[in-house]
Order: structure tokens, then C-alpha cells, then sequence
């Protein structure tokens, strides 16, 4: 609720307007549902975004929404984490990143005073940035997989257990491959 909030309060900065500019309710959607992957009926085998728009779209489609809504809000939740790509879709994809993104640190415009406090009062945060750090981190311990390397979830497991992620060069150098440096001048 925090996201959709801070989302419409961008929107509203850039001089979006709710049901003119853009779908109010998908944009709500999209963020009440952006986090879904974290849940245990949203933990699959793909990483927790993935999970969550797959999971968001049947959500939906057992609602009865339209196979076109459907996809707005599975690109939301999918493209969350992907701040420059979902900058670039439309505006209810966009404020879900950047709401999702204003909740974990206010970067952007200021917020009018008190706007904070009052929407802290009536949804605490609960310490949701270390909770949801734990989350994904856990999900991705139980499942490597869910966090590969250069992900954001790969990246948290990187910083929780200290691991080291393969360079790009041994990634390319691994088997099977296609022996693309192999006679390949070393850097200067």
C-alpha cells in the first residue's frame, strides 16, 4: 500500500493523473501485488519477481480480469527491480518501480510535510527493508538458483555469505563454451 501511495505522489509530481494519464487501478494492483513472489505461495523456481507476476497473473485471471490488464500488471511486477527498463514502459509499470523503489529509500521529490507520518501511522513500516532483505535472501538460500550472479537477489546472498561471484572471463571460459579468448589479446 506504501508503494502504491508513494507511486501515485510521483505520478502526481510529473503531472500524471489517476484515470486520465494513466489506469488507477492497475497501477494499485501492480503494486499491492509487486512483492508477491516473496510469499510462500509465490516462492517458485524463478527468481522472486518472476515468481510474483506469474503468480499475480493467475491471481488476476481467476479474478476475471482481462488478458490485457493482466499483462500490465505481470510486467509491473516482473519489470519492479528493473528501474531503467520500467521507466521506459508505461506510466502504471514505471510508478509501481518507482513507488517500490521511493518505499526502500526516499530518493526524488520531497514529500509534503507530514505525508510520511501520516502514511507510517495508519501502514507501519515494520522494519520491511531488513525483512524483506531476509526474504529474499532465505528464498534464494533454499534455491540457489532464484539468485543468480548479478542479480539483485544474487547480490544479497553475495553480501550476506561473503561468496564471490565468477568474473565475466570465467563465466565465458567455462565449459561448455565457445573458447571466445582463446588467442584473444589480454587487456592493455
Amino acid at each position: 500500500m506504501r508503494t502504491y501511495l508513494y507511486g501515485r505522489f510521483l505520478g502526481e509530481r510529473k503531472g500524471l493523473r489517476p484515470d486520465l494519464d494513466y489506469d488507477d487501478e492497475l497501477l494499485f494492483l501492480g503494486c499491492v501485488l509487486h512483492d508477491v513472489g516473496l510469499s510462500s505461495e509465490g516462492d517458485g523456481d524463478q527468481r522472486f519477481d518472476i515468481d510474483g507476476a506469474d503468480l499475480a497473473a493467475r491471481f488476476l485471471t481467476e479474478q476475471g480480469v482481462a488478458a490485457d490488464r493482466v499483462e500490465v500488471v505481470w510486467d509491473a511486477v516482473a519489470l519492479h527491480l528493473c528501474f531503467d527498463v520500467a521507466v521506459r514502459k508505461r506510466p502504471e509499470i514505471a510508478l509501481v518501480t518507482a513507488g517500490a523503489g521511493y518505499d526502500l529509500g526516499p530518493s526524488g521529490p520531497a514529500l509534503p510535510d507530514g505525508y510520511a507520518d501520516r502514511v507510517h501511522a495508519v501502514l507501519p513500516r515494520l522494519h520491511a527493508s531488513a525483512v524483506l532483505y531476509d526474504e529474499i535472501v532465505d528464498q534464494a538460500l533454499a534455491k540457489p538458483h532464484k539468485a543468480p550472479p548479478f542479480s539483485m537477489p544474487g547480490e544479497l546472498v553475495r553480501q550476506r555469505t561473503g561468496q564471490e561471484w565468477p568474473t565475466w572471463r570465467q563465466l565465458m571460459d567455462g565449459t561448455p563454451g565457445w573458447n571466445d579468448y582463446d588467442g584473444y589479446p589480454p587487456p592493455a
